[in-house]
């Protein structure tokens, strides 16, 4: 079949792909055409085609685990809301929602909840990631709004990166950004980050803040621009107001960001020598206890110096997920309404004219912390969940799971059987996933492009926006009588331009009557897209900003006051993700190169840490707070700040035995935003002594339940697992196995075989197992005669197969021992080591780590250079 040009369901760069299926296979390229990547796709997202398979699918709706007619399942969920809304009112209930769905399921799901029912309890997980940017734009511009583009970061001559690990996070753009310094060196990035992240390997500058130090930095920056004639003043005069205000606060701010005179010297006089200047921020910014105060101080620094809505200038909040922007257009926040409304009262009159409801909520609703709160202390009796994993991903997740098995009735609509979330469920509903569903996503540069079906629907999945619609109509509700998703597009963008005339930013008045052909054939665009033809590339070059009289805010803010370290949890913990894996591995945890490169939950901390800890590298670790435990595997890293941690947020229980990070979180949130704080909480770090080490290599998943530590991963041709326990390994091992031998040493190995296929082999110890891992994998997918079977249980390669140790390069299967051959061979550069072994060559987000290989095998040839010449 020819392709299809859809978009990549992972971060907010929002990728063109092209796809194609066939034969139980999908085929998946970059889009060229795509303004976004040209092309580019980043390890995940050309790895899509691993993930569309038919296996842990959720193929037919249930009802307390049986299976049932959808007509069975949408009745009982429209009976048991509107039960709830009778007797106790349309607060009982609520909706979380993701930034997962497209914008079409959003915004029916906005329409029911907030129109029909009358509450606004509809959050989204998006409130984890950028909620804070949402308050921070409105408290400045007036409106949610991205003033700048893509192009402004290549264009820019300083690039600032704040609590933005672009390289792992955000590959793609890192990639366009990579290319631009490339062809223009005298451009200059800063990154700002507690930890040395790959993003670094082009920093010129590497700002190593305190926790939550951002604030002060940001407020001597804006200080230095005004103490050094940095300032616009006629700027400042006709466009902007609290100037004054907000350069006293900054004067009066004592926080500490934890860096050096000369490096704090350094930034602020780039700053205040570039005029192009475009400040990148992310989680590391909005997760925060003052995250929207962070926010409005690098907001603060642009307005004073009026580098905002040009060319290669302005601030630029990148969003965490493929359609947290959509989510915000069509009000998916508890606190928005619909068209980039609030619940003021002109807003909700307008709002409940145009849906023509009565019904219409009048005040914002529960945030998601809140939410899961109400649903635990039994003020919200009926949530649905869509798209997403809060038993896992948000904070205090112990206390989110026991919420649910609390609550009286709780409707799941997801994709895979095999989430925490999905336990609780009295009624389970399969959507729709990506590479099936049909509608739009928004990107973080505010472009609107099209995910198109490209295979057709597994066992009796529907898309969320007919699952609410149906109950809708069983509820009595008029407005949900929607046939495609191109029909709630154009009211979407009917609504968008409805009384706007200017007055609000998000317009997509074009596409109000557009035919459905032409909602199939829409090519990428950038909002506003107004129905007079005009459009708009960046906002607020020239001031006009959605505040009284036109003029954006400086908002006066100071540091969140410091975390009271206790000497029960003296560590700072900091979460967040890694390169090639997504959210809570439902979609990524599927395909086997994207666990090659990380196939465990692990603890990155600092040597000196780990040595008072008495930690050595790969042992195993406890990390406890006042609120749970994790047991994960220690990462040794001068990267990482000492007194500080860094665990990633993906592990689930279908993963790991006991690897859900956020269990250590504390549900405490932003005043202002109500989004958590997750990258500065106190932990202890105690080292994990098992008796028993292991790990194994098997063609089905096995049964680790009986195991206190086990992380599983998919690989070719089956799964690996490492494992640890007190005693003897418990039934891992069968009776049958071919070969088993024990060393004097506690060493024991086995494995067994159909004819010539591997069926499982396990490796233990009374220390971590010292096993090619990378080799042994590859046993699963290789014939192995009779007497060939005694060198698997070795555990390495003969000397004819060398190892190609531990992979590096997931899309291309390039692992560390291939590299450093590379590397002997002459290779001295990345480019010449991706010309060698072809590592690096694809997506690029290796290319820090084997840049940090090169430098460290230079520098341990010149020692081994200087003790011969000696």
């Amino acid at each position: 079949m020819a392709a299809v040009r859809t978009t990549c369901p992972y971060c907010g760069v929002g990728c063109g792909v092209l796809a194609s299926h066939a034969k139980g296979q999908t085929t998946i390229e970059g889009d060229k055409a795509h303004p976004a990547n040209y092309g580019r796709l980043c390890s995940k997202g050309s790895a899509l085609g691993e993930t569309t398979g038919p296996e842990e699918r959720l193929l037919y709706p249930t009802i307390d685990g049986e299976r049932v007619h959808w007509d069975v399942a949408l009745d009982a969920v429209a009976d048991q809301f509107g039960a709830v809304i009778r007797e106790y009112g349309p607060d009982a209930v609520a909706f979380y929602v993701s930034g997962q769905i497209l914008t079409e399921d959003y915004y029916v799901a906005n329409k029911l909840m907030k129109g029909a029912f009358g509450s606004a309890n509809i959050d989204t997980n998006s409130r984890l990631c950028m909620a804070s940017s949402v308050v921070g734009h409105k408290r400045a511009f007036g409106t949610d709004t991205v003033p700048g583009t893509y192009e402004d970061l290549e264009e820019a001559d300083l690039l600032v990166l704040v609590g933005s690990n672009l390289a792992w996070c955000h590959p793609v753009l890192y990639q366009r950004i990579a290319a631009a310094k490339k062809a223009r060196p005298e451009m200059k990035v800063v990154v700002i980050d507690p930890r040395r992240t790959a993003t670094c390997d082009i920093a010129d500058l590497h700002l190593a803040v305190a926790p939550d130090g951002d604030t002060a930095l940001f407020n001597q920056l804006l200080v230095h621009l005004a103490d050094s004639g940095h300032l616009k003043h006629d700027w400042l005069a006709f466009h902007t107001a609290g100037f004054a205000d907000a350069l006293t606060m900054a004067r009066a701010d004592k926080g500490d960001t934890g860096l050096s005179y000369a490096h704090t010297a350094e930034f602020l006089n780039l700053f205040a020598a570039h005029g192009k200047t475009v400040t990148v921020y992310s989680q590391g910014v909005n997760q925060s206890v003052g995250g929207t105060d962070k926010v409005n101080a690098i907001l603060n620094c642009h307005l004073a110096t009026g580098r905002i809505g040009k060319p290669g200038m302005g601030p630029f909040s990148i969003t965490g997920q493929p359609n947290a922007m959509g989510g915000r257009e069509v009000g998916g926040l508890a606190n928005q309404l619909a068209a980039h409304m609030d619940f003021a009262a002109e807003d909700v009159d307008r709002v409940a004219r145009f849906w023509g409801m009565d019904t219409i909520a009048s005040k914002p609703g529960l945030k998601a912390v809140d939410m899961f709160e109400a649903v635990g202390d039994g003020r919200i009796k009926a949530i649905w969940i869509m798209g997403t994993n809060p038993a896992v991903s948000l904070p205090n997740a112990d206390g989110v799971a026991k919420a649910l098995a609390d609550c009286p009735f709780v409707v799941v609509s997801d994709v895979v059987e095999n989430t925490d979330t999905l336990a609780f469920a009295d009624v389970v509903l399969p959507a729709l996933g990506w590479g099936e569903k049909d509608g739009t996503v928004t990107n973080s540069e505010r472009r609107i492009s099209r995910q198109r079906p490209f295979m057709p629907a597994p066992g009796e999945a529907k898309a969320d926006w007919w699952q609410m619609a149906q109950v809708a109509r069983r509820m009595g509700y008029a407005g949900f009588d929607y046939e495609n998703p191109s029909q709630i597009f154009a009211e979407h963008a009917q609504f968008s331009a409805f009384e706007n005339n200017g007055a609000r930013d998000f317009d997509i008045g074009a596409w109000a009557h557009a035919s459905a052909d032409a909602y199939d054939a829409m090519e990428p665009f950038r909002w506003p897209a107004r129905a007079d033809g005009t459009a708009q590339e960046r906002f607020f070059g020239e001031g006009a900003f959605y505040k009284p009289g036109g003029k954006a805010q400086l908002v006066a803010v100071s540091s969140p006051p410091s975390r009271v370290v206790e000497n029960e949890f003296p560590l700072t913990l900091n979460t967040g993700r890694i390169r090639d894996h997504w959210h809570t591995m439902t979609r990524t945890g599927r395909a086997p190169r994207l666990s090659a490169h990380m196939g465990e939950p692990y603890c990155e901390i600092h040597p000196v840490d780990a040595a008072r800890l008495g930690v050595d590298d790969a042992d195993l670790v406890t990390i406890t707070s006042p609120y749970g435990e994790i047991i994960v595997r220690a990462l040794l890293s001068a990267k990482q700040a000492q007194g500080s941690v860094f665990v990633p947020m993906h592990w689930t229980s279908a993963f790991a035995a006991k690897g859900r990070v956020d269990v250590l979180v504390p549900p405490v949130t932003d005043p202002f935003s109500g989004q958590p704080a997750s990258k500065n909480v106190g932990v202890k770090v105690t080292a994990y002594r098992p008796t028993t080490y292991g790990f194994a290599v098997m063609r089905d998943r096995p049964d680790l339940s009986a195991l206190p530590y086990w992380a599983l991963s998919r690989c070719e041709g089956g799964w690996r697992t490492e494992f640890a326990c007190e005693g003897p390994v418990p039934a891992l091992v069968p009776d049958e196995a071919s070969l088993s031998v024990t060393t004097a040493d506690g060493h024991r190995r086995a494995a067994w075989f159909d004819g010539e296929a591997l069926l499982g082999a396990v490796f233990t110890a009374p220390s971590p197992v010292a096993v090619a891992r990378a080799w042994a994998v590859e046993q699963l997918s290789r014939a192995h005669s009779l007497t060939a079977r005694h060198l698997l249980v070795a555990g390495r390669p003969p000397a004819h197969a060398p190892d190609k140790g531990a992979i590096v390069c997931s899309c291309n299967g390039v692992g560390i021992n291939q590299i450093a051959a590379s590397i002997h061979a002459g290779a001295g550069t990345v480019d010449a080591v991706g010309s060698a072994c072809n590592a690096g060559t694809n997506c690029g987000s290796c290319r820090a780590e084997i840049n940090e290989f090169l430098e460290q095998m230079g520098a341990q040839h010149g020692q081994a250079s200087a003790i011969a010449a000696d």
